[in-house]
């Protein structure tokens, strides 16, 4: 293993007893050996650190070093940070305790990224699993670089399983922002100013949808993504950016109660006039028109 750089690999786990051991068994099963494996349980009130402990010797076994921690709750963004300090890989690959990583993802990574200096995030496509493992879709993205401004208008496509970054740049970024609870887009950003943020056609994770997912929550997304995008107030596309995440988060309302969403259309014209010629406001009066269909 002389030869192949270390890669930290961090699964952060919160109530997911369900899941987690395939989300450990995903990562021992990685072609790639050259691997740490740090787990830390989130304060998690079922039975999630008995279903790692299940699986701690052969966890010591498999990877080049080998790290588990239960504490109390602080959050996803402090796990994180907490992690990345003891990491000691040159790449840094997190995936949720409810995910699933396709065995070649290590090793197809890290050959793209020692290959290719200037990206400093790489990311790839996943399929959509159930909670019994089995694929309803499959996504599969078109290879190409992101650019800053793609992703502050979030013209992009990533899923977070399939995340490998270079660590010394999330460390020199400061890690992970913990008074913002969805951590995604603020660190694609930041990664962003500092190099090339890159996506490949390969499929390497398979990304669980269920019931819990917090993407589920758009209110909770919703604040959390107009925190993020507070930091780029001076960005000409500030805006532009600002307008499509209010009407998305007006047309997610929508779908579940139709009062609401025209009452946050109403306050938002109220404030921003000139939003009513945004091409997302002509987006949201399609879809409205076609839930009226429906619900007459």
């Amino acid at each position: 293993m002389s030869g192949l750089p270390l890669v930290s690999v961090i699964i952060p786990c919160y109530n997911h007893e369900n899941y987690v051991q395939d989300t450990i068994k995903s990562v021992i099963n990685q072609s790639y050996s050259n691997i740490e494996l740090i787990i830390i349980d989130d304060g998690s009130k079922d039975g999630s650190v008995e279903k790692i402990n299940e699986l701690l010797q052969e966890c010591q076994k498999r990877f080049t070093r080998f790290e588990f921690i239960a504490r109390k709750n602080k959050g996803l963004c402090a796990t994180l940070n907490q992690a990345i300090s003891w990491s000691k890989g040159k790449y840094f690959s997190a995936i949720a305790s409810d995910d699933i990583m396709l065995p070649a993802k290590t090793t197809t990574q890290v050959e793209f990224l020692e290959n290719n200096n200037k990206v400093v995030a790489l990311f790839g496509s996943a399929n959509y699993i159930n909670e019994n493992n089995e694929i309803k879709n499959v996504n599969k993205l078109k290879e190409q670089e992101y650019s800053f401004d793609k992703i502050l208008l979030n013209e992009c496509a990533f899923f977070a399983p399939t995340q490998m970054m270079r660590l010394d740049v999330i460390k020199e970024i400061g890690g992970y922002n913990e008074e913002i609870l969805v951590e995604d887009w603020y660190m694609w950003l930041k990664m962003a100013e500092k190099g090339a943020v890159y996506c490949i056609s390969d499929t390497l994770a398979n990304y669980r949808i269920h019931t819990n997912n917090t993407t589920k929550n758009s209110k909770f997304i919703y604040d959390n993504n107009m925190k993020t995008l507070s930091f780029y107030r001076d960005h000409k596309l500030y805006w532009k950016a600002y307008n499509k995440i209010r009407w998305v988060y007006i047309t997610w309302t929508g779908q579940s109660d139709k009062k609401e969403s025209l009452k946050l259309v109403y306050d938002f014209l109220l404030e921003r006039p000139s939003a009513i010629f945004s091409v997302y406001f002509l987006m949201y009066c399609k879809y409205f028109i076609f839930k009226m269909k429906k619900w007459f």
